[in-house]
């Protein structure tokens, strides 16, 4: 009995060792300082993704860029389009975007509740956009993201500086090669931060102030 309850001891240790490994991010390249991991998502061909980086802006500044709906056009890679649905308060929203692919794939779209919050004793910024179902109705030839979550977090360094990491775990459904989107996930955050770092020094973005954000 003895030997029995030590193998099975053994044994999942080993299974625990094996799941972590795992789940440990991989790096995948990097540019202007802006780092991008992958790593495996059990049950999926998709891979999840992280993106990390040191900014030399506010958590404010920030913030108000990822809650201004219509300027994602302008910065996020491949996006379409983005509607504004419903500001349920300053810190908290939901809109609709479409994803533009590569032909012959069909475009994605999804409906996403972004709602920020705030540590008050680190000081450190999640801003939470899962996916969620409803809002809007299916499109002819768009097929719908029903599984997608996105988290950014941003801890600040100093009164100048903020490090940010974003990850993103992605089902795109319909039909498209897991390849295909494994492929294209590496560059399109590096292209989406390059042009977010440049978006941060525009007045309306780098001089921002919110009321439920302490920098």
């Amino acid at each position: 009995m003895r030997r029995y309850t030590i193998f099975l001891f053994i044994l999942l240790l080993c299974s625990g060792l094996k799941a972590s490994a795992q789940s440990e991010w991989r790096f995948l390249t990097e540019k202007e300082g802006i780092k991008v991991y992958s790593k495996a998502v059990p049950g999926s061909k998709i891979k999840a993704l992280k993106v990390e980086c040191v900014l030399y802006a506010t958590a404010s500044a920030l913030v108000t860029l990822l809650l201004d709906i219509p300027a994602t056009v302008q910065w996020v890679s491949h996006t379409k389009s983005c509607v504004l649905l419903r500001q349920v308060s300053p810190a908290e929203l939901y809109y609709y975007s479409e994803v533009n692919l590569p032909w012959p794939l069909e475009n994605r779209d999804f409906v996403a509740h972004v709602k920020v919050s705030q540590d008050k004793i680190s000081k450190e910024v999640s801003v939470n956009a899962p996916a969620i179902p409803g809002w809007v109705g299916p499109k002819k030839g768009i097929v719908r993201v029903s599984q997608s979550i996105g988290l950014w977090t941003i801890s600040p360094l100093d009164k100048n500086r903020i490090k940010v990491s974003y990850s993103l775990q992605v089902d795109p459904g319909g039909v498209i090669p897991a390849w295909a989107v494994n492929a294209l996930s590496s560059q399109g955050p590096i292209d989406s931060f390059i042009k977010m770092k440049q978006k941060l020094q525009l007045p309306v973005y780098k001089n921002a102030a919110l009321d439920f954000i302490q920098n």
